[in-house]
């Protein structure tokens, strides 16, 4: 029977939840990297049991994990923390490093600012090689591995981009969060940044150009389209696509861009099955009453499994999974630390 395993990533450490088919009954195994947010976990699509995580800490710095072994035991291929001169711990592994002169882009007053690595955002393992991982960075630039997560190189015609000393960090920072990879076209990478907009490139990730015509948001060009529809507001963070149903799309709507939880403090999935022309809502096993958790932009996934399963994780350290389309939840754990990021893997 398949089986399925869900990837948490938390401001605390990182979680693995697994369950059979039946997705009824839950093991939770964490906290690994106690103490540390773990911005983000994926597995290869090639080798399941090849897991990457970004581990990051504002004062020690950022480490890549990875797992050989489905989450069992982990190691840094790029070499784990050191110590500064002053005797603090540093997270020296896998340094990203800018492709040449990094340059300036712009700040949030509209003056200039350097372009600063901070963190990884998110990791996204190629579609043919275990050891070929893209990662997105703050600020905002996408590096590749192709040994497994031991060095990294910028693709840096996306940060050489044009507008790029246009860009301005959202109120979260300026981090590339999104990379899609094309099934059919392995040259063809998009990716998302905040508050940039989204790119596509054609070429591996040597050029890029922009894919913003149709996005509806005041720190964009062109608005000329949304898909809010019946929605209960036009903002929201996740959105994710049913395995084998193209038009039909999840979102977890916010009240707003400064207030982030659910409208009138029920927490509701939206579905459509119109490619985003109208929309229902999923409420059973959801709290519908004071309800004030924020599900962020990496926290929810699906599974392929037939009914398709979907999941999402909550700032107030919920994991939500529905086995049958969205059409009822669970919480599948409670009570962890605010929850970053969830995948899903689909285990043969």
């Amino acid at each position: 029977m398949s089986g399925i395993r869900v990837l948490a990533g938390t401001r605390k450490g990182a979680f693995i939840l697994t369950s059979d088919g039946k997705r009824k009954n839950w093991k939770v195994e964490g906290p690994h990297f106690a103490g540390w947010e773990i911005y983000h976990m994926k597995g290869s699509p090639v080798d399941p049991d090849r897991i990457y995580a970004s581990q990051t800490s504002a004062w020690f710095g950022q480490i890549i994990q990875r797992s050989d072994d489905g989450g069992k035991s982990w190691n840094t291929p790029g070499g784990g923390p050191a110590t500064n001169p002053q005797g603090m711990s540093m997270g020296e592994s896998n340094k990203f490093v800018y492709d040449g002169v990094p340059g300036t882009h712009q700040w949030y007053d509209g003056t200039q600012h350097p372009w600063e690595f901070k963190r990884v955002w998110h990791l996204e393992p190629s579609l043919g090689d275990p050891n070929h991982v893209y990662a997105g960075v703050e600020d905002a630039a996408l590096f590749q591995s192709k040994d497994g997560g031991g060095t990294w190189q910028e693709l840096s015609g996306l940060r050489k981009h044009d507008t790029g000393p246009k860009w301005q960090p959202g109120a979260g920072g300026m981090c590339l969060h999104t990379i899609l990879l094309d099934q059919k076209n392995p040259e063809r990478i998009s990716v998302a940044i905040s508050a940039a907009g989204a790119f596509r490139s054609d070429d591996g990730g040597q050029t890029w150009k922009p894919i913003n015509r149709g996005l509806h948001s005041q720190y964009i060009p062109d608005p000329l389209a949304e898909v809010s529809g019946n929605l209960p507001s036009d903002f929201g963070f996740p959105i994710d696509v049913h395995a084998d149903e193209p038009e039909t799309i999840y979102v977890v709507p916010i009240k707003s861009d400064s207030e982030h939880f659910p409208p009138d403090g029920k927490l509701r999935v939206y579905r459509s099955r119109s490619g985003g022309n109208e929309w229902e809502q999923l409420t059973k096993g959801l709290p519908q009453r004071d309800c004030y958790v924020n599900v962020l932009r990496d926290a929810m996934s699906v599974d392929s499994l037939d009914p398709c399963g979907i999941y999402f994780g909550t700032t107030g350290g919920q994991v939500y999974a529905s086995a049958d389309g969205g059409d009822s939840w669970k919480p599948i754990v409670r009570d962890l630390p605010a929850v970053l990021s969830v995948e899903v893997q689909t285990l043969k």
